[in-house]
């Protein structure tokens, strides 16, 4: 049985100042969240308090539970947001919980969801949908991606400073045997996620495209996410910079997880880059992987491709990082690796690929996400 999920909030040291929107590139900032030379975090930095919004001004938008804003919900601001934008829409988010379903449409790309607390757990927006959920209106069960907390199909999308969660309760629906339940879905192009928690069990995070012959991009930086199996999942091209990855302990002395599942299409050489980040848990050692290749429908294309590289791993991760998925599914005929780790976890066998330096020059994050237009959201390659 999978654990409950955790009510502690983790806070995210990094400054608000510098919003990236639309695809462009940020403003230096601290790394507050990537590993030292130690793999320990680096000393907790302050957030700007509400009123920055990344050097764009007044936000176009304001969200406030207690109704002193121009909304109070997040939904309500999206629907009444211009389509077809060409420019950043920036919706600011005052500090509270949010218990709504939120759908960013194709129709409304350059959205900005900007939680104006002092760190990101100040602004929570979550549901509590999983896979097995009965509909209400009698028609089945939600499912995986009708699970999502939080869909984006807009282009150009950028969060900030904010929590995005899925707070289904395994062990208060045993009669719910299907627990995926994800926090957000992705299926759009050229995405920004700036010092943003997800929080989940089973598939927290899928990013995804809009059809298997679709590349999507996806930029995380000094985010936190956490799960327990395939939480960080899907086909599309996404690159975690500082990032904590935090695997939670199912309770297993065998077996708590699997960090990634990618379905990377194979025409694509690029599906998740792991740099600078931290992998951590309260797992015990040695019972947690990596990752999984996930074959959607047994798609015999979906090569999933996953590089850690310069990384700090802890030892919840064991000598075998790698797993096979159900299906006869091989990890032996997937594309992972790992590139100069360090940690506990960091074990170097040989079942855990390594890449030589000038294989790893390729695989950057400018290398990733540059895409046919260049596209460079991130804060250094």
């Amino acid at each position: 049985m999978h654990a409950r999920r955790r009510t502690r909030l983790l806070a995210i040291p990094v400054a608000v100042l510098g919003l990236v929107v639309g695809g462009l590139a940020p403003t230096a900032t601290a790394a507050a969240a990537a590993p030292d030379a130690t793999g320990e975090a680096a000393p907790d930095g302050t957030r700007a308090g509400p009123g920055h919004h990344g050097g764009h001004g007044r936000p176009d938008a304001t969200v406030s539970a207690d109704g002193r804003g121009d909304f109070t919900s997040v939904q309500a601001a999206i629907d009444a947001a211009p389509a077809g934008a060409t420019e950043p829409w920036v919706i600011a988010v005052r500090p509270g919980e949010y218990r709504e379903l939120v759908k960013v449409p194709a129709a409304k790309p350059f959205l900005a969801l900007v939680g104006t607390g002092r760190t990101a757990q100040d602004v929570v927006i979550a549901y509590d949908n999983a896979n097995g959920t009965p509909k209400p209106d009698g028609t089945g069960t939600y499912g995986t991606s009708g699970s999502a907390s939080v869909t984006v199909d807009g282009a150009d999308f950028t969060a900030r400073n904010l929590t995005f969660a899925n707070l289904f309760d395994e062990a208060a629906h045993p009669e719910i045997t299907n627990r995926q339940a994800v926090a957000v879905l992705t299926r759009a192009d050229r995405l920004v996620f700036d010092g943003v928690r997800f929080l989940g069990n089973q598939d927290t995070l899928y990013v995804n495209s809009s059809s298997a012959a679709v590349v999507a991009r996806a930029y995380f930086r000094d985010c936190y996410v956490e799960g327990d199996v395939d939480f960080v999942f899907g086909r599309a091209t996404a690159v975690f910079e500082g990032c904590e990855i935090r695997s939670l302990t199912r309770g297993s002395t065998t077996n708590n997880g699997y960090v990634t599942a990618p379905s990377t299409m194979i025409a694509n050489p690029f599906g998740f880059l792991f740099t600078r980040c931290r992998f951590t848990s309260d797992a015990p050692a040695g019972t947690v992987f990596l990752g999984r290749p996930w074959h959607p429908s047994n798609d015999p294309d979906a090569i999933g491709q996953v590089l850690v590289r310069d990384s700090w791993i802890g030892a919840h991760v064991g000598a075998p990082a790698w797993s096979d998925f159900s299906g006869g599914w091989s990890w032996r005929d997937a594309r992972f690796a790992e590139h100069h780790n360090r940690g506990p976890g960091a074990l170097v066998t040989p079942d855990r690929p390594q890449l030589t330096r000038a294989e790893a020059a390729a695989f950057t994050p400018r290398t990733y996400l540059a895409g046919d237009d260049g596209w460079a959201p991130f804060r250094r390659s």
